[in-house]
């Protein structure tokens, strides 16, 4: 599979187009859990976030996982649904995803319960191929991420497919060295740094909006 148009300053993340394609089967990575008392709830303060639509859209069995990060790892997501219970709890999950995928990178281990909670599918095996990435280069990333123009459209006759689609902007954010702590990443041409998403959700039987597929494209138009 060819690597996509994302993550340019942390690196390239596969574009599982939303048709199948090959990549490895996920795998366990063990490692240690560096989480400390530096660590923060992912979110938290994280610009205008939505809310949990919690009664339409999860069952009590469905509690979230916690997903904790570093504070030099920080994901701002910017507006919020139409106040849709449905379109806002497929945001949130969305949101869960990302900092998912952030929280198995920095504590060097895909044995987070968030990350088999929210990703599913060919969206799983792409992230963990990524994912095992940073641990071969020994790097993981910081900075702040930006993520805008989120956008939902609910499918389904029950209502449970979805497509999210939204901007990153990662000008601010770099890789980083483990060993060194030094960063780098750097684009020349600011329009490198931006990314347009789109992703598609199921919900599942204990109605967790999961992530099953994910196409991206780099300097894309849609978030100029």
């Amino acid at each position: 599979m060819s690597h996509g148009e994302s993550m340019v300053n942390r690196r390239l993340m596969p574009a599982a187009a939303l048709a199948a394609s090959a990549v490895l089967l996920l795998t366990a990575c063990g490692g240690e859990d560096k989480s400390g008392e530096d660590d923060r709830i992912a979110g938290a303060g994280g610009g205008a976030e939505t809310s949990a639509a919690a009664d339409a859209n999860s069952s009590p069995e469905a509690e979230r996982p916690t997903v904790k990060l570093p504070k030099d790892m920080r994901n701002v997501f910017e507006g919020g649904g139409s106040g849709d219970p449905v379109e806002e709890a497929v945001l949130r999950d969305g949101e869960g995803r990302v900092n998912s995928l952030d929280e198995a990178i920095h504590t060097r281990s895909l044995e987070r319960p968030a990350f088999g909670f929210y990703n599913t599918g060919e969206a799983a095996r792409g992230a963990a191929v990524w994912v095992q990435g940073f641990y071969d280069d020994g790097i993981t990333w910081t900075g702040t991420v930006r993520y805008y123009d989120r956008k939902v459209t609910v499918e389904g006759k029950k209502k449970d497919k979805a497509v999210l689609s939204y901007c990153s902007d990662e000008s601010k954010a770099y890789n980083k060295d483990l060993k060194t702590g030094k960063t780098s990443g750097e684009v020349e041409n600011p329009v490198d740094s931006l990314v347009f998403y789109t992703t598609k959700l199921a919900k599942n039987d204990k109605g967790v909006w999961q992530t099953t597929d994910v196409y991206s494209k780099r300097g894309a138009s849609q978030c100029q």
